[in-house]
């Protein structure tokens, strides 16, 4: 006779009865393998005790039972999507889920209890040879090339959240142009002038805080770029970007070179940033794009830049001007040189700085577009060519709604105009990003 049971009651069941019949099968390597003969035994076990939960069908409940046996519960599907940004787990029934609209909804569903949220995020830290337990309870790495943990412990917090965890899912989406205008980043000028510009050798620096969009919008830049340029990637540690374009018979059709990081105890085994920039140079790349610069690299980052090669890279700082002033304070790790040198060297390097934003009502928006014209006498001006001009913060149904708008500011200088023609792009080219304007 089949009879209603809590869900938990089922699992703690079919878990003991799979552990002391089929030990092997929850072997590391034996759930990787066994997919199809666990559920078919699952199956097995409920049907020949008439297990159900309500509001679970049996197809629904012999593949919830797999998950929280052998992956990782609820989570696994969020996991799995290319919608998603972060998954953010506050406590064991707190589970907020960040899409790639900006859009932040709570989880329909949450782990039973404290042990419970524990013991899955243990198995899911354990598949990248990560611990988290008492003597080890924060624990930052990564669970693949795609995907960023933190995760914090009782201990540090409190007992009864369980553990805290903030998942970061790089990149699960590539944006097109239309998705940037869709969802009101950009508009469709500004995206035209980044992508031309860094096309035609500008070198850009995409600043603002995390989550702020930024790397998103360098990784479309540079899907623009031609196939047959050569283009040389730096990131720390793990790879966010995914550049190398294939035809429908799988061959790459484009020019690409994915390095990151490589740390040892031992120093002289490191391979840093600056290292990999170093080796750039010896590869003959067109492009060069440093992921992020948080120290000293950006000193190289800059002599890359100013070596005529067109240089992407993005930094924290919250507007286009402050973005200088960062890059002086990082250059100086490597060389405690005079600020206004500095100053000059990396206003040279990178003419065009995009500030992006995270907004109230979690939209992400390009704040503004910079160019820094360097007059005859030597001395810098910071002229402002594209701005989100914010008129109105308005509420919808109790959610906050910002009210904006693009405006072109200024049109490129005449500098930057004849470094483009002498860099290859068309006067009409040239003519529809200055807004049809006739080029002489």
């Amino acid at each position: 006779m089949s009879k209603y049971m809590d869900f938990s009651e089922v699992l703690r069941r079919v878990q003991e009865h799979i552990s002391s019949h089929y030990a092997i099968l929850i072997s590391e390597e034996g759930i990787e393998n066994s997919k199809t003969k666990l559920k078919s035994y699952i199956k097995k076990y409920i049907e020949d005790h008439g297990l159900k939960v309500d509001r679970f069908t049996k197809a629904a409940l012999i593949d919830r039972l797999y998950i929280e046996m052998a992956e990782f519960s609820f989570l696994t599907k969020y996991l799995e999507r290319d919608d998603i940004e972060e998954i953010n787990v506050n406590s064991y029934n707190d589970i907020k889920i960040t899409y790639t609209s900006g859009e932040i909804i709570p989880s329909d569903e949450h782990f039973n209890s404290p042990t419970h949220a524990m013991d899955v995020i243990r198995r899911l830290l354990h598949q990248s040879g990560m611990i988290l337990d008492s003597s080890q309870p924060i624990v930052v790495g990564h669970l693949s090339d795609k995907i960023r943990i933190t995760a914090i412990a009782k201990g540090i917090v409190d007992k009864d959240v369980g553990v805290t965890v903030s998942i970061r899912i790089v990149n699960p989406r590539k944006l097109t142009k239309e998705d940037f205008i869709k969802n009101g980043t950009a508009s469709e000028d500004m995206l035209d002038f980044l992508t031309l510009a860094h096309r035609y050798g500008e070198s850009i620096c995409f600043t603002g805080a995390t989550s702020s969009g930024k790397t998103t919008l360098m990784s479309y830049v540079l899907s623009t770029l031609p196939n047959n340029k050569r283009v040389f990637t730096i990131e720390n540690g793990t790879r966010e970007f995914n550049l190398i374009k294939k035809n429908n018979k799988g061959e790459v059709i484009n020019n690409v070179i994915h390095t990151v990081t490589r740390h040892s105890d031992d120093p002289k085994l490191s391979i840093t940033m600056a290292k990999l920039l170093e080796t750039a140079l010896t590869v003959n790349p067109d492009y060069i794009c440093v992921a992020e610069m948080k120290s000293d690299e950006a000193f190289y980052a800059q002599e890359s830049a100013r070596s005529g090669h067109g240089v992407s890279t993005t930094i924290h700082a919250n507007s286009c001007v402050a973005t200088y002033y960062r890059m002086v304070t990082l250059c100086k790790q490597k060389y405690d040189m005079d600020e206004k040198t500095l100053y000059n060297l990396v206003t040279e390097a990178f003419p065009i700085v995009m500030f992006c934003k995270k907004l109230e009502d979690n939209t992400r928006h390009i704040m503004e577009i910079t160019e820094c014209l360097i007059k005859e006498e030597g001395s810098r001006e910071i002229r402002t060519l594209y701005k989100y001009n914010v008129t109105d913060n308005i509420e919808i149904d109790g959610k906050p709604k910002i009210i904006g708008h693009y405006k072109k500011v200024n049109d490129i200088s005449g500098a930057m105009k004849r470094r483009l023609l002498e860099n290859g792009m068309s006067k009409a080219e040239l003519s529809r990003l200055m807004g049809g304007e006739s080029i002489e």
